[in-house]
Parts: structure tokens; C-alpha cells; sequence
């Protein structure tokens, strides 16, 4: 049954693993939002904002490219190693302006942007080297190129901004994917011609693109879309009046309103050239965040064998122990999953942490539902045969009690109510039965009180077991003491009748005995036997208490010798004792 439970759980909860489940992408998200450690900038670069006071000393927007070329002019005058213009000119200029740019432009490495459209136009594609099977990746839908004149003096890269599930910008592709070959990303072509490299190198395998490589540079991790996943660092920022640019390459765009828009991230809303400063700077980073290949069989491991150990532990262990030993694999993973992210490899284990959590909730009820059950188990058949400390010990810890049966050496005790027959033949039937609960009442007080348990009444007589399902030191003593002072309440009492005892101790097979729909706690054996011998034989013998040979040696009382006894089913005679 626990199998196929466990089963059961395991398939439902390993769907959303497996599916991708929206809600739980979400949650993967957030986790690496909240987990990802900032990384310092790289001290190449520099975002230029041209803000809304700047379009106006300039008088009103669009900037004229004749503006724009004397700002580019000034960048390099103050020591700007290079100009990222994040902004497409698709466009003659209507104040003709285009040749002084394009000259200005010519004086730096400079990259200028494009925007996805879906014009089904794309630019031309070079410098790829491709090792695999050059599929896979994202495909650009179109581009919007810059006009020829500017293109003679400049670089050009994609400036994509896509979102993920939540409409936040995480990653960006560092290449996109034409019907003629790759396009650079912007960050990708910035980095590409400060290297002085003319090629990127497109790792990929199966449609899966694995890392991309510019001369120069270390190899760029990417996940299998060859995305890059973004550390928002704080990038110096100057504007126009300042102009702290020396040594930098300069990303240059609008802060104003209603120029460009405006994309949500993780850190807040950003204009594209902040953006695309922020890829650049993740290229450079050596251990800039990534989702490695195997991020997703790291991760179903993690989520099987926490889930399984779970399990395992809250139904082998105790409820107590189960529970520390869930806490401690949650821990566990809470803690690779931290480590992972923090040493910046997105690994995430926030499923497999909520899988354990259920698992141990379902885990625990059903553990709980069968203590529960045990428990009441024991106090039905129990409650009214042991002393109530005794039945709340059991219940406390259960596998003090061996319900399959087990072989253990007891001290048993039958009773006979003597002459009680015949005198129910003459009395009303509701006073035979208040003596007769009396007579009964008395012997399983006694027995409770020496730590026996009454296992059954037949008729007008009793069993009781002296060490079970409890161990009783000294059962054989108590079993004795127990009889002695049965006899004398009975003695004391006004129930007009006496009482035959037998006594034996030995080993038998203790447990619960019976069919698979009806079974009672008890012992079967030749010692058990033997007792009832005993009991059946005080008449013969003419005394109310016979104890047996094993329990009168190991009583450390003294007894009285009777003579050996003949007792049906025992070859040998009975050596037997009494008080």
C-alpha cells in the first residue's frame, strides 16, 4: 500500500518538473531574482543619458545628427575609448546631417542599434563560425536597419529586449537567429569590436546552443537559446555637461519621456541603452549567472532522491525522528540551492523544496493516521486488562508491543470461581450477575495492580499474563502476590464462594491470535497449558492456590511442597507448591 501511495505521489508531483508548469517558472524566476548576487561593473564602461533638459537646450527632439556628431565628438575628446549609439537611424536625416555623423563616427569604434520588426528584412550576416549543427537559438522576426551611409563607418547589433513569462527582462540573446545565418545582439557587438575580432564562434549540439566565444574574450556561458542571463550592475552614468567618459566605452540614449521606452526588469524600469550596457558588462563577468545544461537533470535528482528519502524517513523512523530527518534533507537542499545561485550557477531546487515540503505533509498524516489507528487499536483491546499507566506506555511507544506475535517467557494465572454453578441455580439472574462481576471485578483489580494483564474471562473463570505485553521484573513474585491476595479478598468478601488458582511460568507464543476478522491478544504453549492444569487440580488435591515448579523456584518465597500431580496432556508428573 505505501508503495503504491508513494507512487502515486511521485508521478503528481513530478509533472510541473517535467512540464514546465507556468506558476512554477514563475517561482524559479523570483528565487533567482531574490538569489542572484550583485556583481560589481567591469570599470570599461559608461552610460551616457541625454536627459529631458538636454533635448531641450538642444531645442526639442529629434536631435538633429548634426548634434549628435558633435556629441560623439566631444565623448572622444574626453577620452571615450568607443560610442554605442542605442538607437536605430532607419531614416535620412531631415537637416541633412547624415555626413557629418557618419565622419564623426568614423573617428571611434562605434556600434549602432536595430530594433526587431516584423518587416521579414534582415541585415547581412557575417563572421560566424559555427561548431555543431548551427540550428537552434531564437529567430528574429525582422530587423530595422540604418541607413547605408551610416552602416560604411559603423557596427550594428540587435538591441532585443524580450521578456519572459512575468513581462520582465532577465536574459537577452547573445545572438539572433536570420534565415541567412546570426546577428550579433548589441552587448555581443560592443565587446566583439573592442576585442579587435572580426568572428564569433557558436558552440551547439542537438538544436541546443552551449557557449559563444569572441576572440579575446573568455567563453560566454549561455543557456540552450543561446541567452544570457543579466546581472543588473550599477554602470557609472554621466550626461552631457559632465561627460565622464575617459577610458570608457559610452552607451549612449534618451532618459526622456516619451522617447524611449521604458522595460521592466527585475531592478526596476530601464531604457534600452541601460540594458545593453548591463549585457556588455554580464559578458565580461566571469562568474556572471548562467543555466548550465544539465541545470534540469541536477534538479530532478535533487527532487527524487529528497522525495524519496522523506518517505523513507517518516515511515522507518518514529514521528519525532522522521520529522528531524525531513527538516534536515529541506535544509539540505535549501542549502545546495543557495550555494548554487550565490557562486552564480542557476540551479534551482525551489520545486524540489516544495515537493519535499508536500511529501513530508502527506508523509506525516498518513504516518500520524496509522499511529492514531495503533493507538486506538491498543487501547480497545487493552483498556479494560491493564492498569491505564500501562495502556497510555503503550500507546506512547507502540513497538513496545509486538502485534505479530513473539515468543516470551510469562507467568500465567487461571482463577475458577468455586461453587458459584450451583448456587446460580437458586438466585435471581440479576443477582448472579452482580456477583459474578464482583468475583471478577476483584481478581482483574489485583492482577492490574501487580502489573498483570487479564487476558480473558471464560464463564466464571479468568487468565492473566504477568510480563506482557510490558515487561515486569519479577513477574513470577508478583504473580504470587497477586493470587495471595486474591484469595484473601475473597476470603474478606460476602460473596459466599471460593476461588481456585493455578500458577505456571514458562515460555509461549504471545500476539494477536485469531482469524484475519476477529483475534484477541493472548499466549498459547504448553506452559500456558500447564497453569490451567494446575487451576483444574486444586480440587483433587484439596488446597485453593497450586503453583508451579518454575514459578515457586524463581518466586523467592516460601512455599509449601504438595505432592506430585498427574495432569492430563504432561508425562511426567507435576511437582507443584503452595503458600
Amino acid at each position: 500500500m505505501r508503495k503504491i501511495q508513494f507512487g502515486v505521489l511521485l508521478v503528481l508531483l513530478s509533472l510541473p518538473l517535467v512540464y514546465s508548469i507556468t506558476p512554477l517558472e514563475l517561482i524559479k524566476l523570483k528565487t533567482f531574482d531574490a538569489l542572484v548576487p550583485e556583481q560589481p561593473p567591469s570599470d570599461y564602461f559608461t552610460i551616457l543619458n541625454i536627459t529631458e533638459e538636454d533635448i531641450t537646450n538642444e531645442g526639442g527632439y529629434p536631435l538633429s545628427r548634426q548634434t549628435l556628431a558633435q556629441i560623439h565628438i566631444n565623448l572622444l575628446r574626453k577620452g571615450a575609448m568607443g560610442v554605442g549609439w542605442v538607437m536605430a537611424f532607419p531614416q535620412p536625416d531631415r537637416f541633412g546631417g547624415d555626413f557629418e555623423f557618419m565622419e564623426a563616427l568614423s573617428f571611434s569604434p562605434s556600434v549602432l542599434a536595430m530594433f526587431e520588426n516584423n518587416t521579414n528584412e534582415y541585415p547581412p550576416t557575417t563572421g560566424t563560425v559555427i561548431l555543431g549543427d548551427g540550428t537552434g537559438g531564437i529567430p528574429a522576426e525582422g530587423v530595422i536597419q540604418n541607413i547605408e551611409v551610416l552602416k560604411k563607418n559603423a557596427s550594428q547589433g540587435i538591441a532585443v529586449a524580450r521578456t519572459d513569462i512575468d513581462n520582465l527582462v532577465r536574459r537577452l540573446p547573445l545572438l539572433m537567429r536570420t534565415p541567412d545565418g546570426w546577428v550579433p545582439a548589441y552587448g555581443t557587438e560592443v565587446l566583439k569590436i573592442l576585442a579587435g575580432a572580426d568572428t564569433y564562434v557558436i558552440r551547439s549540439s542537438d538544436d541546443v546552443i552551449q557557449e559563444i566565444r569572441v576572440k579575446g574574450l573568455p567563453p560566454v556561458k549561455t543557456d540552450n537559446l543561446g541567452r544570457k542571463w543579466i546581472s543588473f550592475v550599477n554602470t557609472p552614468q554621466t550626461n552631457l555637461a559632465e561627460m565622464d567618459v575617459e577610458n570608457k566605452f559610452v552607451f549612449v540614449g534618451f532618459t526622456a519621456k516619451g522617447i524611449s521606452p521604458q522595460v521592466a526588469t527585475p531592478v526596476g524600469l530601464l531604457e534600452p541603452h541601460k540594458i545593453q550596457a548591463a549585457l556588455a558588462e554580464s559578458i565580461l563577468i566571469q562568474d556572471s549567472p548562467y543555466i548550465p545544461d544539465y541545470s534540469f537533470a541536477v534538479e530532478f535528482l535533487i527532487f527524487i532522491v529528497g522525495v524519496l528519502l522523506i518517505w523513507v524517513c517518516l515511515h522507518v523512523f518514529g514521528i519525532t525522528l522522521g520529522l528531524v530527518s525531513a527538516v534536515s534533507v529541506l535544509l539540505l537542499t535549501a542549502s545546495y540551492g543557495f550555494y548554487t545561485i550565490s557562486n552564480a550557477v542557476l540551479i534551482d531546487v525551489t520545486w524540489a523544496l516544495i515537493s519535499q515540503f508536500i511529501t513530508a505533509t502527506v508523509a506525516f498524516y498518513l504516518r500520524f493516521r496509522e499511529q492514531y489507528k495503533l493507538r486506538q487499536q491498543i487501547k480497545k483491546q487493552f483498556e479494560h486488562y491493564l492498569d491505564p499507566r500501562q495502556v497510555k506506555a503503550l500507546q506512547s511507544d507502540p513497538s513496545l508491543l509486538r502485534l505479530g506475535g513473539e515468543k516470551r517467557v510469562c507467568t500465567y494465572l487461571f482463577t475458577d470461581v468455586r461453587g458459584f454453578t450451583a448456587m446460580s441455580e437458586n438466585m435471581d439472574p440479576e443477582d448472579v450477575t452482580k456477583i459474578m462481576n464482583k468475583a471478577l471485578t476483584m481478581q482483574s483489580d489485583a492482577v492490574k495492580r501487580y502489573g498483570g494483564m487479564v487476558d480473558k474471562y471464560i464463564g466464571d473463570a479468568m487468565m492473566a499474563i504477568f510480563n506482557a505485553p510490558l515487561d515486569l521484573q519479577d513477574h513470577e513474585r508478583a504473580a504470587v502476590l497477586c493470587a495471595q491476595e486474591i484469595q484473601k479478598e475473597f476470603r474478606e468478601s460476602e460473596i459466599w464462594v471460593s476461588i481456585g488458582i493455578g500458577l505456571n511460568t514458562g515460555e509461549s507464543v504471545i500476539g494477536n491470535l485469531g482469524s484475519s476478522t476477529r483475534f484477541d491478544y493472548t499466549a498459547i504453549g504448553s506452559a500456558v497449558n500447564i497453569a490451567a492444569r494446575c487451576e483444574s487440580s486444586c480440587k483433587t488435591v484439596g488446597v485453593d492456590l497450586i503453583i508451579a515448579e518454575a514459578t515457586a523456584k524463581a518466586c523467592g518465597m516460601q512455599l509449601k511442597v504438595l505432592k506430585p500431580i498427574e495432569a492430563k496432556g504432561i508425562t511426567e508428573p507435576l511437582k507443584i507448591y503452595t503458600l
